[in-house]
């Protein structure tokens, strides 16, 4: 009995925002990656836009992890600040592919006029994508000046929505073999990894924080307004929610705890 009144934690409202938002996440990624689909299906693209894995593929995706794992591990401080970088550009792109189909709704549903204005990379550029594009760029640098967790999980769920979009797994073998691999990751990097390296490499990885090169650089140049700037910030690559969601204080917790929940758990 008292086992289960442990549980009662998952009555918590930051508990059922994160289960809500993971099972809402994972239904958004398939519809979104079989619209996307039959998007490239139609432009001819489909391969261009998206990766087929194969067998070999499938089983080098848990060594390449581990192997980006214990870079994270052991040289994080000294790397933060370009995968800090790498991971705002992913998030522009990623965020931009997920609001995309609201242009093409919005041109449907008010017969909007659209021009072209540019071609970048073989592709046209319109003066909708522009405003997309732009307003992608300033989300993603308000997340990179003030470091709030509701951005963070938006961009979070945009990077998991891209990758299973653009990620395809041609047939049951391949899936099931991907997630035999993914499982053993988990298990090995979770629950054994502090026996080989001192300390749980998985959770030591996932709770440190980034430094923000922002920071870096106003504080270099010495710049107004320093002190707005978030000096660490979380990366989103996974979704976090305050323990005092709606104010108050948990019993147990501190006002600064979070719950949360890795991408690779909801991919």
């Amino acid at each position: 009995m008292e086992s289960l009144w442990k549980l009662s934690y998952l009555l918590e409202p930051a508990s059922l925002a994160l289960i809500v938002t993971a099972v809402s996440v994972a239904y958004a990624s398939a519809s979104r990656a079989l619209d996307h689909g039959k998007e490239m299906e139609r432009n001819l693209d489909f391969s261009e836009a998206s990766i087929t894995l194969d067998r070999s593929q499938a089983l080098m995706i848990p060594l390449a992890s581990s192997c980006s794992l214990l870079l994270m591990f052991y040289l994080f401080s000294s790397v933060s600040h370009l995968v800090t970088a790498f991971t705002a550009g992913a998030s522009v792109m990623a965020l931009f592919f997920c609001l995309s189909p609201s242009i093409a709704y919005a041109k449907s549903q008010l017969n909007l006029m659209d021009p072209f204005v540019s071609r970048c990379c073989s592709k046209s550029f319109t003066r909708l994508q522009g405003l997309l594009l732009t307003f992608c760029i300033s989300t993603v640098a308000v997340w990179l000046v003030t470091g709030h967790w509701l951005l963070n999980n938006v961009l979070g769920i945009s990077i998991c929505i891209a990758f299973v979009s653009h990620v395809r797994l041609p047939n049951i073998k391949i899936c099931s073999l991907l997630l035999v691999c993914l499982f053993v990751y988990d298990v090995f990097w979770v629950f054994f990894s502090e026996r080989f390296f001192g300390a749980n490499v998985m959770v030591s990885v996932a709770t440190q924080k980034a430094s923000n090169p922002v920071h870096t650089v106003a504080n270099k140049l010495s710049l107004p307004g320093l002190q707005l700037i978030t000096k660490k910030i979380e990366l989103p690559v996974k979704l976090v929610f305050p323990r005092n969601l709606l104010g108050g204080i948990v019993p147990g917790s501190t006002p600064g705890d979070y719950m949360m929940l890795g991408l690779g758990d909801m991919v």
